[in-house]
């Protein structure tokens, strides 16, 4: 399974930033699927209300137009009306599926309060790709590590996750570990693509660091960006799942769930 990872730095302009999803795509290099991080359809640090739209709104349908003339799946954050708030939403669209994963863990934390404009997720969300099952997760989500044995439950090989990282002291050791650590947690690739570190935007805002990461079953580092905008392709060798689960089978052997 090729995975192609674009590391970008959004706009405030939800048209502008179909363009990052139309050239990411043309970038993907025989890719299967397109990994664009959360918020790709506009950054934290604006009111958010204004830009939401729903699943078969212009924006998600656009992206569906660039996926499907490709013959990809994209997966790329947006936000979705969820009552008086918005839903931090992964879309994932492509000739034959077009969901949606509404974050289930919001960011309260570190001085931010997410929630205040957020409306949880409740639905645990895979989809399938040439017979592969993929999961998805946003961001805060990777401090969980329920999720994403939850998602192996449900037959995920991989889980794609889109992230907005909040900068600060030890965010980026922070980042690996987590990604590491779940991959170990459910022995499974994690895909973590990030949004690029914009510079200094004057706001508390969590806007990206850069540094999107992919990590096998056994938590080794497959493959990691810099802190600037880039693509890179991952091929995961999804022998080494049943590889991990056969040798470390940590799902078979909870006695918690």
């Amino acid at each position: 399974m090729r995975i192609a990872v674009s590391q970008i730095s959004s706009t405030t302009d939800p048209r502008s930033n179909l363009e990052l999803v139309r050239d990411a795509v043309r970038r993907a290099d025989g890719a299967r699927v397109v990994l664009l991080p959360e918020a790709t359809m506009c950054r934290f640090g604006v009111p958010l209300g204004p830009v939401a739209e729903p699943l078969d709104g212009p924006w998600a349908s656009a992206v569906h137009e660039i996926a499907a003339a490709h013959d990809v799946v994209v997966v790329a954050g947006m936000f979705t009306p969820s009552g008086d708030r918005v839903a931090n939403t992964m879309l994932v669209t492509g000739p034959d599926v077009h969901t949606g994963y509404d974050k289930i863990h919001l960011f309260d934390a570190f001085g931010f309060q997410e929630s205040r404009t957020v409306a949880p997720g409740s639905d645990v969300v895979t989809f399938d790709v040439d017979g592969v099952t993929l999961g998805v997760a946003t961001c805060y989500d990777i401090r969980f590590p329920a999720l994403f044995t939850a998602l192996a439950d449900k037959g995920a090989s991989a889980v794609l996750v889109g992230a907005s990282w909040g900068a600060g002291p030890g965010k980026k050791e922070q980042w690996e570990l987590l990604v590491r650590a779940r991959a170990l947690d459910c022995t499974s690739f994690i895909v973590a693509c990030g949004q690029a570190y914009p510079g200094d935007l004057g706001s508390s805002a969590p806007t990206g660091i850069g540094h999107s990461t992919v990590a096998s079953p056994f938590g080794e580092v497959v493959l990691q960006l810099s802190d600037r905008p880039e693509v890179a392709v991952a091929d995961l060798d999804l022998a080494s799942v049943e590889q991990a689960r056969e040798v470390l089978p940590v799902l078979a052997n909870r006695r918690l769930r």
